[in-house]
């Protein structure tokens, strides 16, 4: 089962896009804004943002957001006329920690983490039925034991085909503290994770982690030691089904010293990379920002 599982994975991420016949490079194009102040960044920590395919819906994770159910928060904003409507937790937030929304490509599931009671262990990744249209919820699910485990499960994020999903965990040994892995869907059910393959997986911490351009590159936090040493974001580009030639991003996105964060692809505004941090010019302790890019 590991070995048919890694070769399911591996053509879910292969068949994400047509293979380019020449190396992609991921450019940062401008400088990086802030994404919706007073309405999504604040006084307050938001981090990662999940904005849906049709653009009227943003949720992001705030670790001290008042007015939530407790412990970290998820929180939402809907699109009215040329504005944004006042930020309001989800409905299944609990007490428990929530956090790393990230929607499915048809936009009808949202992914999250959580330490709420009937998981595996630590944080771990459940899924939630979404009405566009309605902007309601249904009950979360766990993802279950091929995905989840005793560790801690972060960050998932459903691959551009909705046939694979990633995410990163301590949980299932590795290259080193955290690492990202990726599980299948196959035969009506999510296949056993197995590492992300490629250069991505090192002896720190490699996590959070966005598909941009239909899977080319790989968007991720690395840190030696994600509880004390500082966090930058890196890329890395597809070659036959692995992810290769980590790069870390400029000083556009990361912050010498600091810790950033939390990357998502905004479907919404093709070309534009969302991620968290504390910056200059942001509006409090940590921010989620924007910037253009494009893979050539």
């Amino acid at each position: 089962m590991p070995r048919a599982g890694a070769a399911l994975a591996l053509l879910a991420i292969a068949g994400c896009a047509t293979q380019s016949p020449r190396e992609p490079a991921f450019e940062l194009e401008g400088d990086a804004s802030v994404l919706l102040p007073g309405v999504v960044s604040s006084d307050y920590s938001e981090i990662r943002a999940a904005v849906s395919a049709d653009g009227n819906t943003v949720l992001w994770g705030s670790t001290n957001r008042p007015g939530g159910a407790g412990g970290w928060d998820i929180w939402m904003s809907r699109r009215e006329g040329s504005g944004w409507s006042a930020p309001v937790a989800v409905s299944f937030d609990s007490p428990q920690n929530e956090f790393d929304p990230a929607f499915t490509p048809d936009g009808r599931t949202l992914w999250f983490f959580s330490n709420r009671s009937g998981g595996l262990g630590g944080d771990d990744l459940w899924r939630v039925a979404f009405d566009p249209r309605s902007a309601t919820f249904g009950v979360p699910v766990n993802a279950g034991a091929s995905i989840n485990s005793a560790g801690d499960e972060w960050a998932p994020t459903p691959s551009p085909d909705g046939r694979a999903l990633l995410f990163a965990t301590n949980g299932r040994g590795g290259a080193g503290r955290h690492d990202l892995f990726l599980s299948a869907w196959h035969g009506g059910a999510w296949q056993s994770a197995q590492p992300l393959a490629g250069e991505v997986n090192g002896p720190g911490d490699d996590f959070d982690a966005a598909f941009v351009d239909d899977g080319r590159v790989l968007v991720f936090a690395r840190s030696e030691d994600v509880e004390h040493a500082p966090i930058a974001l890196w890329s890395a580009v597809r070659e036959g089904g692995r992810y290769m030639h980590p790069q870390r991003l400029d000083t556009r996105v990361n912050v010498d010293g600091g810790w950033i964060l939390g990357p998502s692809d905004d479907r919404a505004h093709p070309g534009t990379l969302l991620f968290s941090g504390v910056r200059a010019g942001g509006q409090g302790l940590a921010d989620i920002h924007s910037i253009h890019y494009r893979v050539r």
